[in-house]
């Protein structure tokens, strides 16, 4: 089997990413179907999309369910064998899907990723290096939530985890994978720039900044629960969680209302995840 422009759809998960995604679309060859999914209420770019672009698919969740959650509204949606999970901030090569549908022809793989155009931030991890037949073709262990291709046959319909609302849910994807022993390989002839933190209209930068933090707290715990069980997510997430009551009680001291509601929100994320609330903090985007 082999990837090609038929049996790939590309789910495209937004969130007021209008300032990025016309970019993104522009690098995407027109005849590859391509989904979008408004990870709010939000509709008014679609009519614009939908006119701008051919095969393209516009949905609104109605609210921010997070990336787990969200990409999988799209993933479900899909109708071809293979998914291509890209962030609105991502701009493909001119020709790096027709590398990867090239490379793809008898492999066996459960993801499939271009690499960053930027050697300073690798998309991947590889712990033990592994011998492939093309050494352009690198089997690694995690791949980078903003651009991956998913084998849809191999994970049986489980793919994110909707409790992770971020943070780690493409390492909890990767892990699974692994643990499935299935394969996840990376193509270093096939390249994809990521412009970072741009998905989200920038004049929420406080708010996501609040929201990363509290989220990022809450996901390690939750993750390092799940695969390596309570007490080791304690033991390397308790000092961080004093060290941030310590910080905020500093900060609220000081009269500063940001980084008290940083750290604040460091802690109480934490907290959350280790009595087992779920991961409710929402950014306001409104």
């Amino acid at each position: 089997m082999q990837i090609n422009k038929e049996n790939l759809t590309i789910v495209i998960l937004t969130i007021k990413s209008e300032a990025v995604v016309y970019k993104c679309l522009d690098s995407i060859h027109p005849e590859i179907k391509k989904i979008i999914v408004e990870n709010s209420s939000d509709k008014k770019v679609f009519d614009k999309l939908k006119a701008s672009y051919q095969n393209i698919e516009c949905y609104s969740t109605g609210e921010n369910f997070g990336m787990g959650k969200g990409n999988n509204i799209g993933i479900k949606k899909c109708k071809t064998k293979y998914v291509m999970i890209l962030n609105p901030d991502t701009i493909l090569e001119k020709d790096a899907l027709d590398k990867i549908f090239k490379i793809s022809k008898g492999l066996d793989f459960a993801i499939l990723s271009p690499i960053n155009d930027n050697e300073k931030y690798p998309n991947y991890k590889i712990g033990k290096k592994r011998e492939t037949t093309n050494e352009d073709l690198i089997e690694v262990d995690y791949v980078d939530g903003y651009s991956m291709i998913l084998n849809i046959d191999k994970f049986d319909g489980n793919y994110f985890d909707e409790k992770i609302f971020m943070y780690l849910e493409n390492d909890d994807l990767c892990l699974r994978t692994k643990k499935n022993k299935e394969k996840i390989y990376v193509y270093k002839k096939s390249f994809i720039k990521h412009l970072g933190a741009q998905a989200v209209n920038k004049k929420f930068a406080k708010e996501l900044e609040l929201s990363r933090n509290w989220h990022w707290s809450w996901s390690k715990f939750y993750y390092r629960k799940k695969h390596y069980g309570f007490t080791f997510a304690f033991i390397n997430g308790f000092p961080g969680f004093i060290f941030s009551c310590l910080k905020f009680s500093l900060y609220y001291l000081l009269k500063d209302k940001y980084r008290f509601k940083i750290y604040f929100n460091r802690a109480t994320g934490f907290y959350n995840s280790l009595i087992n609330k779920s991961s409710w903090y929402r950014p306001a985007l409104d």
